[in-house]
């Protein structure tokens, strides 16, 4: 157990594709929420050394300092290794010098900004807001205050959105220069905006042309692509969330967060008022020996480097061969076997869920 989630639902403005558990920011409800959640804190950390902190959201930047000051005095309680990576996310309009005085404070040495777009028809419909010039001076501020491990989010796919919009927004942020990019095909959740409109996916074509270029271009431009939707430079790439590909333990603390501990996968209820009245828990279900091996295959094969056999044998004390039928994919060369190494092979990786529902 060396991870941590902790979700801040709260926000200034519900964006229309967002499925995640949210509220308006309202300050009594923040208050009452500090405290639940500090009590959940308490009555399930176990005192283990931690490695990664993620704080997300929602919008987490959008609290008061008081708040934020509140939400750090709560985190004290882990015990951190020396070289934590703690992620703060955080909407580009928040960024100022008093915000970043308290994240540092609080031990936050890396961002996520969702940056999404640039281009003004892709924002409105995802009812965001994003200026280039404004996020380029902002970046200025929080590289000043010494964080340099910064992650900007790219969306793609959005309805109407030509190949040469993605490519102008592929270009401005590779302007930016984050050490990090995480990108996202729009999905069209249920009880969003965008899916009580009734919005259309653009075509599979264009989505996969759209997918193959931001692969190609930021390869080019220097960013590892170690996992399906994420680049970094090197030294960079997102330990919590590697964590999760490597289907390693994790406490998930807030409304709506999941975890993953002593075999059990857990999720929070996504009601604000059960989990401020202390009804934290909505599900719980224990894996079984072959659900922990099939959720080690899906999210090890997300990596482009792929799962390490020795490894799995180690973990599992089985052959992975005799576990799922690899050599009929080894043959049709979908999965590729190197150096010790079973991944996907890159060409197939946008039809990657087709090869896990013949994996299981």
């Amino acid at each position: 157990m060396e991870s941590v989630y902790i979700h801040i639902p709260f926000c200034k403005h519900i964006c229309s594709y967002c499925d995640f558990p949210k509220v308006l920011h309202i300050d009594s409800f923040v208050d009452d929420y500090l405290e639940s959640l500090q009590k959940e804190i308490e009555e399930n950390y176990e005192g283990e050394r931690i490695k990664t902190i993620y704080i997300g959201g929602g919008s987490p930047s959008c609290m008061t300092k008081k708040e934020r000051i509140k939400l750090f005095r709560i985190l004290a309680i882990f015990n951190r290794a020396p070289d934590c990576e703690c992620t703060f996310e955080i909407n580009p309009k928040d960024i100022d010098e008093e915000l970043l005085d308290n994240i540092v404070t609080g031990g936050v040495n890396r961002i996520s900004i969702g940056i999404e777009s640039f281009d003004p028809a892709n924002l409105k419909i995802l009812d965001r807001e994003a200026d280039f010039d404004d996020v380029a001076k902002k970046l200025e501020l929080v590289r000043r205050r010494g964080i340099e491990n910064i992650n900007l989010d790219l969306m793609y796919a959005i309805p109407n959105e030509k190949l040469s919009v993605l490519k102008t927004d592929i270009k401005k942020l590779l302007k930016l220069n984050p050490t990090h990019i995480s990108t996202y095909s729009l999905i069209l959740e249920d009880h969003t905006k965008l899916k009580n409109e009734k919005v259309e996916y653009i075509s599979e074509d264009l989505d996969s042309k759209m997918y193959e270029t931001i692969v190609a271009k930021l390869k080019k431009a220097g960013y590892s692509h170690y996992e399906v939707s994420n680049f970094a430079k090197d030294g960079y790439e997102s330990k919590h969330n590697l964590n999760y590909w490597n289907n390693g333990e994790y406490y998930g603390f807030g409304l709506g967060a999941s975890g993953y501990k002593d075999a059990f996968r857990y999720t929070n209820t996504r009601n604000i008022h059960e989990y401020i009245a202390g009804n934290y828990k909505q599900e719980s279900i224990l894996m079984s020996y072959k659900d922990q091996m099939d959720n080690e295959l899906m999210l090890g094969l997300r990596k482009m480097k792929g799962i390490n056999l020795d490894d799995f044998f180690e973990k599992y004390n089985e052959n992975i061969q005799n576990v799922y039928p690899i050599k009929e994919l080894l043959a049709t060369k979908e999965l590729i076997y190197k150096d010790g190494y079973l991944f996907v092979n890159p060409s197939k990786i946008y039809v990657m869920n087709e090869i896990l529902v013949k994996l299981i």
